[in-house]
């Protein structure tokens, strides 16, 4: 029978399958044991309440032996649980007062009820079991999507080996229906993936020769072979699996306080409730002590903290869960809770609320226009930001560029050919004391300006789209009650209003350094009644990222830097699922709190009931099982919640 205080944490689904079928198979026993004894006790109600023989009636010993049985049947692995606890000096735990309280159950006669107790007591875990599976379920068919071999090509065949075993820069062959199981770059002319794994989307996409692909990718069509670049542990799929299981370990302050509770909890009820034996004693004139038993024995029953220890990380787990199940990863239930509380929004503009993929659309130079992309292209080519990578794309060039430097903020200056070539924004030309026709600050689309030797050579335009659903996420967040949606960007200023015009944000501020973005942020963070999430992709979000309450990042075109440092990751990239993950962490919340307040309630009502002699121990099991099994149901709920 599981521990409740453990029930929620990450199992690493390691190669163990001979351990999967010894659980399954101590399960169907447990089941089988549990099956016994609930036909030997509600045999022994039939024959007590209903056929009442006196062989059975009016010998007492007859029916210790006969409800014993039951008894011993399920009671053994409490008992055990709780001397084990007992070894490491934890006396006061659900177990223990379960053992006790039955254990004195039959110490006054009442062996139905505390044959009833255990029993129900046991379901409530087995209950809680199929619970935690469920909710574990879309974690654990994430983990199922580990890359389990590599085909890699060794002295001109290809060799079948683990993942871990590929170097960098090896070929490696998929066929159709594997997995890709290392991070690379296609070879093959194109390929066509199912990315599930990595998104939550299970829409096929098409890759063409030298894209990036990424290790969990489904193979659909045809053979493709990949050069790698990087290594297993450091792939997409790897720091995905990683990041969910270190998810269990970061705890919400509701679950970190319910635990602590729990602790301090028991042992005080523990000592009520001997109070409640021993103390009436000495001033009550009718005390009789198996009836003060009976009481003190219910008061145990009742204080149990299975329900609250239960389901208040269950509801956690669930919503971590159903976040996965939508391509959101939650790195902690205190993520979860603090996005709940969110009414800030900050977001990044290239590839947060735009696709990030610009395309070359105008190129205006007083040179040869070959030479001029020429030499661009060289410099562009050590840069990996978006709009380098379309100007290379456009016009890839054999010249090499040298003395490389990013001025920041700015762009490029580099050499290409013996010539200074400067590739950036008017404030790189500025900077350099270079004149340029003024005309240029007027475009607003992105634009690169390039100076040659010291003289303005030109520029281009690139055009970025915004996201399909970017209006939806600004419309689905303000109608979640977000207070304030800002768009923060290092484009010209004149785009980014443009941008923040066609999606509905309330505030845009363009042409900031990372630097102007920090400070942004620290400014809104001066109001302590704003809880800010900022939501980028790119490296240059990282420090924003880990300033904000909570970091969002969009993973998958995001920087790894940005993956690392946030808090959540969006698999699918699409600027909606902020407005989901902040919908989830609201409906987790709202269920624990729900929890909290029904375990409580019921519970002190049925400890006053049962101090003042009222309630008997049938309505101290529904106060303890009853109740946990309620807040399980509720805490599952989540998982059957659809979100947009």
């Amino acid at each position: 029978m599981a521990n409740c205080n453990n029930c929620c944490s990450v199992e690493e689904n390691h190669d163990h399958s001979s351990h999967d079928h010894d659980h399954e198979h101590n399960h169907d026993n447990s089941k089988l044991i549990l099956g016994i004894s609930l036909a030997i006790f509600f045999l022994g109600l039939i024959i007590q309440y209903i056929f009442k023989p006196s062989w059975f009636i009016d010998h007492q010993y007859v029916r210790l032996a006969w409800y014993g049985v039951a008894y011993v049947l399920v009671a053994f692995s409490v008992w055990r649980e709780a001397f084990d606890l007992a070894k490491k000096l934890d006396f006061f735990n659900e177990f223990s007062l379960m053992g006790i309280a039955t254990l004195g159950a039959f110490v006054i006669g009442e062996y139905p009820e505390g044959v009833a107790v255990m029993l129900f007591y046991t379901i409530g875990e087995m209950f809680q079991d199929a619970a935690v599976t469920k909710a574990k379920g879309n974690i654990k068919a994430l983990l199922d999507v580990r890359p389990d071999i590599a085909h890699v090509l060794r002295n001109g065949n290809f060799e079948t080996i683990k993942p871990h075993d590929v170097a960098i820069g090896e070929t490696i062959q998929v066929k159709v229906g594997e997995k890709i199981p290392l991070d690379g770059e296609l070879i093959s002319d194109k390929g066509s993936f199912n990315t599930a794994a990595l998104t939550g989307e299970s829409k096929p996409s098409t890759y063409k020769l030298g894209e990036t692909v990424l290790a969990g990718m489904l193979n659909l069509e045809n053979v493709v072979e990949i050069k790698t670049t990087k290594k297993f542990e450091d792939s997409s799929i790897a720091k995905i699996l990683q990041m969910v299981q270190d998810a269990a370990s970061r705890k919400a302050p509701t679950e970190l306080f319910i635990r602590k509770f729990a602790k301090i909890y028991t042992p005080i009820v523990f000592f009520l409730a001997l109070a409640l034996v021993v103390i009436p004693y000495f001033f009550v004139d009718t005390y009789v002590f198996r009836d003060w038993l009976y009481r003190g024995l219910v008061f145990l029953v009742v204080s149990c903290p299975c329900a609250l220890v239960i389901s208040v990380p269950l509801g956690y787990f669930g919503g971590i869960g159903a976040a996965s199940r939508n391509g959101i990863l939650v790195k902690g239930s205190n993520f979860l809770d603090l996005i709940s509380k969110v009414n800030t929004v900050v977001m990044d503009k290239t590839g947060t609320m735009t696709e990030g993929v610009f395309e070359v659309q105008k190129i205006e130079t007083n040179l040869d226009q070959k030479q001029f992309l020429d030499y661009v292209s060289a410099l562009e080519k050590q840069s990996t930001h978006p709009i380098a990578k379309a100007i290379v794309a456009n016009h890839p060039s054999e010249l090499k560029a040298i003395e490389v430097e990013e001025i920041s903020g700015k762009g490029l200056k580099g050499k290409v050919d013996n010539k200074v070539v400067l590739a950036g924004n008017g404030k790189l030309l500025h900077h350099f004391s270079i004149q340029y026709p003024q005309e240029i600050n007027d475009i607003v689309e992105s634009i690169v300006v390039v100076a040659i030797d010291g003289k303005y050579a030109g520029y281009i335009t690139i055009a970025d789209k915004v996201k399909a659903d970017a209006k939806q996420a600004i419309t689905r967040m303000k109608a979640l009650g977000v207070s304030k949606t800002i768009m923060l960007s290092g484009d010209k200023n004149t785009i980014t209003q443009n941008v923040a015009k066609e999606v509905g944000v309330d505030e845009a501020f363009g042409e900031l350094l990372p630097e102007g973005k920090v400070e942004k942020v620290e400014a809104l963070k001066q109001n302590s009644n704003q809880v800010i999430a900022f939501v980028g992709d790119g490296i240059n979000d990282a420090p924003v990222l880990a300033l904000s309450e909570v970091g969002i990042a969009m993973g998958g075109l995001g920087s790894d830097a940005a993956i690392e440092t946030a808090d959540i990751v969006i698999q699918t990239d699409q600027p909606s699922k902020i407005a989901t993950a902040i919908s989830i962490g609201r409906e987790t919340r709202k269920i624990v709190i729900q929890n909290i307040v029904l375990a409580m309630s019921v519970k002190a009502i049925v400890l006053f009931l049962g101090a003042d002699g009222i309630a008997n121990m049938w309505e101290a099991v529904f106060a303890d099982v009853g109740v946990a099994m309620l807040a399980i149901l509720n805490a599952v709920r989540i998982q059957r919640m659809k979100f947009k």
